[in-house]
């Protein structure tokens, strides 16, 4: 049992108020954003409640990151457009639960330390582009039915209280952290309405949340390999997109708290939410960073919070719907533009200055390609791979050789910089073959062979000397670097006791 207990993290000191305080603010936020994620991928609401209830209640048990909320996200549902529209939401809860397989099978496999390929660069744009998204979702709120922009009264109250709501959240801590601003803010502005018979959208204008426990289901779908291969690259891309936006979140939320979760247990969480989100009727999911901001902003570091968040909606959705399709959107509406503000990384504008500009190049545009294409998982990509290519080029142009000809009239080249496929042209350009003298020494002791490119490179630069009759000696090479070399025994000098040791890439 104290295995269990020590395992699931729940030895950790918590503060029950906070936790059940905040816990129901995070569900009341859920609501709203699971609804329009719903529509976004042509379902009906409850299935994106449903799957907002399994995801937050699976990921708070067993993630690899207390105080970390999931649910029904706009980037899975963003994939899963199309195949709503040509094969229907039977084909949705297959496609999810594929992808909590792919997704669990990746924890297993612990492929989570790939996150820390993500450069800092990156995470600022992800981040910052997920905030002026959050941001530009609240101004729907601002317009009517037919996507006009409010004017005259309807702007006047819904501004007043979104307004109010803001400052409440800002206001109220520092003042008390005794209860949550965000809980203060919707029920204050929720009582001002309600009292006041005031007329402004609420919860019920988006679609009814009333509904029963999540049915269990097994999707009504054909086992045939073309069914198969209809649904696997959707599961895939929303395996991709869940883990990246997911592991991404972990690591904001382990910077604000200062502490570390776990990636790969995560990824199983993930997974294994998925799997049964798609049994018990839901879209799917994934990591939700502004949610988990409302919970970490309001002081809950334990797995208590998302439990609650969990039961609380699905509380909601069973016996409490009448009162929560009362709720005021503009309360809402204020609630998760703070979040947006919290979440910018305003700091990253301060350090433009010092930054470099490959840096700044990298964070703009994986902001751009989150705010354009909503794709996150798209924006990570493309940023680590520039981030990469932009490291290949300054380690290429960094490649130097020292170069001297001692008494004996022998000369040596001390290469520093590492050499790889971006430096091998660099590193041949450094060598006069012709009219160096007759010995020849390339000393590599503050340098290393990287992959195949530089192997090759070796072998065709000592062909060249060699082919002239001269004498070459590479020294500090690692076993596996002479083991790959065709002259190997020839031109190389051994030193046991200083040559370095690692592996050459060779794939």
């Amino acid at each position: 049992m104290k295995k269990l207990i020590n395992l699931f993290n729940f030895k950790q000191k918590v503060d029950y108020k906070i936790e059940i305080m905040s816990g129901l603010t995070v569900a009341l936020a859920l609501i709203p954003e699971s609804i329009a994620f719903s529509f976004i991928a042509g379902l009906s609401p409850l299935t994106g409640l449903y799957a907002s209830f399994v995801m937050a209640l699976v990921t708070s048990i067993f993630g690899g990151r207390p105080g970390m909320i999931s649910g029904a996200t706009g980037a899975v549902a963003v994939v899963l457009v199309s195949l709503s529209l040509d094969y229907g939401v039977e084909y949705i809860f297959a496609a999810v639960i594929l992808a909590g397989i792919l997704q669990a099978a990746a924890g297993l496999l612990k492929l989570g330390k790939l996150m820390r390929l993500v450069p800092h660069p990156v995470i600022f744009g992800f981040v910052n582009g997920l905030a002026i998204i959050i941001f530009m979702s609240q101004l729907d709120q601002f317009k009517d039915a037919s996507g006009a922009w409010l004017t005259g009264a309807n702007l006047f109250i819904i501004s007043g209280l979104v307004i109010l709501t803001m400052l409440i959240i800002w206001l109220l801590p520092k003042l008390t952290r005794a209860v949550p601003a965000s809980l203060v803010a919707i029920l204050v502005v929720f009582a001002i309405v309600y009292f006041g018979d005031i007329t402004t959208s609420t919860v019920g204008d988006l679609a009814s949340i009333k509904g029963g426990f999540p049915p269990f289901h097994i999707p009504d779908f054909p086992f045939t390999l073309e069914a198969f291969l209809v649904i696997l690259p959707y599961s895939a891309i929303i395996a991709g997109v869940g883990l990246i936006e997911s592991l991404l979140t972990l690591n904001i939320v382990d910077e604000i708290t200062e502490t570390r979760g776990s990636g790969n247990r995560e990824a199983i969480a993930q997974g294994s939410a998925n799997i049964l989100s798609g049994f018990f009727s839901g879209m799917g999911g994934c990591a939700m960073l502004g949610q988990s901001l409302i919970n970490i902003s309001n002081g809950a570091r334990a797995r208590l919070s998302g439990i609650i968040a969990a039961v609380a909606l699905l509380a909601f959705i069973m016996f409490g719907s009448s009162i929560i399709e009362q709720l005021p959107m503009a309360a809402l509406t204020g609630l998760m533009i703070m979040v947006a503000i919290g979440t910018f990384e305003w700091a990253s504008l301060k350090t433009l200055k010092r930054m470099p500009k490959s840096d700044i190049l990298v964070m703009v545009l994986v902001t751009l390609v989150t705010i354009i294409l909503h794709n996150l998982a798209l924006a990570v990509l493309v940023g680590v791979i520039i981030a990469a290519l932009v490291f290949a080029w300054d380690n290429a142009i960094r490649i130097r050789a020292r170069k001297r000809i001692d008494e004996q009239g022998v000369k040596h080249y001390e290469i520093y910089g590492p050499l790889f496929f971006g430096s091998t042209s660099v590193f041949t350009d450094k060598f006069d073959v012709l009219n160096d003298p007759e010995e020849v020494i390339i000393d590599f002791k503050e340098s290393r062979v990287v992959d195949m490119s530089a192997i090759e490179a070796l072998n065709k630069l000592t062909e060249r000397y060699l082919k002239i009759g001269k004498t070459i000696h590479l020294k500090h090479l690692s076993p596996d670097s002479r083991r790959l070399l065709k002259n190997a025994e020839e031109i190389i000098d051994v030193n046991i006791i200083e040559d370095p040791n690692y592996k050459v890439v060779t794939d």
